[in-house]
């Protein structure tokens, strides 16, 4: 089973980049989307219907921002979006499906860049996500993540680390938490199959910096611990284009 995860940075946009021809093209089993910035209402034929997919979008209550979709070829258990506070449930960040194999999360973490508030949002956030997961593992339940981060974990992963200290996505109290969830008991599953390779999933529109890689790895596939024995290889898509983000994969065996 192949699911891939891709922020697109608006889907009318990257409609326009060829999406739907890619996901023609590449077939996954699973596609979680990230920054959908439209309601369903807004989008073409085209993307609605996929021949061989089902779609569900979860947009954000404010127009033109954030927004979650999956497109999927096989019909879960059951399907539905949010954490279990409802303080993260307005911006539609987040689609839950549940398979007989695992439960799988789409997210598009917040960005923490718009001053303090917005970063204990982004904390705070995490802190439920991680509840919220911890208590399915603890049920038994094999958990799989995919999105936007919006952080880079360690050093290697993004272009200029210095230069980049004091800014969100890289403070240290964000890099902390992913440090802390992956000791709770998750893998970060591009650096379980490829500890040492430098490797990008976002790059600015400006500076040029896609085409001198000067980029960050802020969007992951993590599992948790009792799923170690689904994982069969993970990928990030740098050839991609279409969004600031480029597709990452996680294939399973199951």
């Amino acid at each position: 089973m192949k699911l891939y995860s891709w922020n697109v940075n608006g889907i009318r946009a990257a409609e326009k980049k060829g999406l739907v021809d890619w996901i023609q093209s590449e077939q996954p089993d699973v596609l979680g989307i990230q920054e959908v910035k439209a309601t369903e209402d807004q989008l073409s034929d085209a993307l609605k219907h996929i021949d061989g997919y089902h779609v569900f979008f979860n947009p954000a209550e404010r127009k033109g921002y954030s927004g979650t979709a999956v497109y999927y070829k096989r019909e879960p258990l059951s399907i539905h979006t949010g954490l279990s506070d409802e303080r993260f449930n307005h911006e539609g960040r987040t689609i839950v499906m549940e398979y007989p194999e695992f439960t799988l999360y789409n997210i598009y973490f917040p960005n923490g860049g718009q001053g303090e508030d917005r970063l204990k949002f982004k904390m705070d956030f995490y802190d439920c996500f991680q509840k919220d997961v911890d208590d399915l593992v603890a049920a038994g339940k094999k958990v799989i993540v995919c999105g936007d981060v919006n952080t880079a974990h360690t050093e290697m992963d993004l272009k200029n680390p210095k230069s980049n200290a004091k800014r969100s996505g890289f403070l240290p109290i964000e890099r902390e938490w992913v440090s802390q969830f992956l000791a709770d008991g998750y893998i970060d599953t591009f650096r379980y199959f490829y500890p040492d390779t430098v490797a990008y999933s976002w790059w600015s529109y400006r500076f040029n910096a896609r085409a001198n890689n000067a980029g960050w790895r802020i969007d992951y596939f993590f599992a948790s611990e009792n799923a170690k024995d689904l994982l069969a290889d993970a990928a990030i898509h740098t050839d991609v284009m279409g969004s600031d983000h480029c597709p990452i994969s996680l294939t399973l065996n199951l």
